[in-house]
């Protein structure tokens, strides 16, 4: 893993791309081998050490190392300056005259959509964003920051095994992940913020904290809306601690920024217009059966109310079904999949935040799934002009849902619960 992860630095610097995206997917392969490997632990000390150490070196290797994959971490630099400056983020875009003096010759030409974008970022992650750039405004800093969240995941998970009984090698499955080390390290992507907060939920749960579960959800809500779809596995029957605590903190966290009005989503409408989510042609699912079937005239209002329903409906059956509920890890890891595999994000990074779960509740269909992701280096967001992404989402989605089927099958036939439905000590 370190030789990879310096060979793939070695070919960002040449920027042979392409290359770069072959060492990532051999560092997926050996990724899930070791997972395998130690998913039953009963190793020494130093085993579980080296695990550690080779995950801190791999990061420490691509940290010191220029950013490559995405240029995102730039608006965050810029948002956190903008908040110091006493400027509502939602406000303007960063070419809009009213910035001008916050220009510089480093962060303001790196940031993406600056001509026609504000903000795209919900509040927890402005926060986030302002902390770090009031210690540093420098690219780096942003990334030591999404390391040191990283630690504090990695800390919280592994209470959590021991808490357990779990083996405690198991946090390899999220240390040494290709996605963990260039998008968060590399990258420095605020993601590695919903892995805090999700982990922290995981903890707040176990401990029967609900003010506190709500708090952790609704602040991962509050980096990228997604994680909002996990509520139901953290959500007990009749508590009306947790769910108010997550509305107290969305409209604490909101209430600095109300002053922009409707514009305090940001960029997010256009943004869900950029990625043709709007349209249907973001969505796999959605290509897929217009290729197969006589789809003509049916709109894509209809995908989207038929996405709501599946995770609608599987929210309900985890809230009602008492052994559901009680494997909360297992039902966020499946909320989590079932809603990236209807979704279909462009992104790797998007990925990255189910191995949280992992942990705890396994599946070799979603271990494949968030390691097939790195297919999507290969192409960009937008349009599907030639039909690439199409098929790299065939080879991502297509296996993981051959591999899921076969485990609710197994658990079928069996009688027994399913590897990635284990419930916890």
């Amino acid at each position: 893993m370190l030789a990879l992860t310096g060979a793939g630095l070695f070919l960002q610097h040449r920027d042979a791309h392409d290359a770069f995206i072959v060492v990532a997917l051999t560092q997926g392969a050996l990724y899930l081998l070791a997972a395998w490997l130690t998913w039953r632990g009963g190793f020494s000390r130093r085993v579980f050490a080296g695990i550690l150490a080779v995950a801190a070196l791999m990061r420490l290797g691509v940290l010191i190392a220029p950013p490559y994959l995405s240029d995102d971490l730039y608006r965050y630099v810029w948002d956190g300056r903008v908040e110091a400056a006493g400027i509502n983020p939602y406000r303007y875009v960063p070419s809009d005259t009213h910035l001008a003096p916050l220009r510089d010759d480093v962060i303001y030409p790196n940031i993406n959509r600056r001509t026609y974008a504000p903000t795209i970022y919900p509040p927890a992650a402005e926060y986030i964003f302002f902390l770090t750039t009031r210690i540093s405004e420098s690219p780096t800093s942003m990334r030591v920051t999404m390391v040191a969240l990283e630690l504090a995941s990695v800390a919280i998970l592994l209470r959590l095994l021991l808490l357990g009984g779990f083996p405690l090698e198991r946090i390899l499955i999220y240390a040494w992940h290709p996605l963990t080390v260039w998008e968060f390290a590399g990258s420095g992507h605020i993601d590695a913020a919903i892995v805090t907060f999700a982990a922290l939920a995981l903890w707040a749960r176990r401990r029967e904290a609900a003010w506190l579960t709500g708090v952790a959800v609704a602040c991962a809500a509050l980096v990228k809306f997604f994680p909002a779809v996990i509520f139901p596995a953290f959500y007990r029957r009749w508590d009306w601690k947790m769910p108010v605590a997550a509305a107290a903190t969305v409209i604490l966290a909101y209430l600095p920024f109300l002053g922009a009005g409707r514009g305090v989503f940001g960029f997010l409408p256009g943004y869900v217009s950029e990625e043709g989510l709007n349209s249907g042609s973001g969505f796999f699912l959605w290509n897929l059966l217009n290729a197969v079937l006589p789809l003509a005239g049916v709109g894509v209002l209809s995908y989207l109310i038929f996405a709501a329903a599946i995770l609608v409906s599987l929210g309900i059956y985890i809230i009602l079904s008492d052994g559901a509920r009680d494997r909360y890890f297992a039902a966020a890891a499946a909320l989590a999949a079932v809603f990236t595999l209807l979704l279909s994000p462009h992104f790797p990074w998007y990925f990255a935040w189910i191995l949280t779960f992992l942990c705890f509740a396994p599946s070799a269909a979603i271990l494949y799934l968030s390691v097939a992701s790195l297919l999507l280096y290969f192409v960009s967001g937008g349009p599907d002009l030639d039909g690439t992404r199409m098929l790299l989402e065939s080879a991502i989605y297509g296996p993981f849902t051959v591999l899921a089927a076969i485990e609710l099958r197994r658990r079928r036939t069996a009688g027994a619960r399913p590897i990635w439905i284990k419930r916890e000590a």
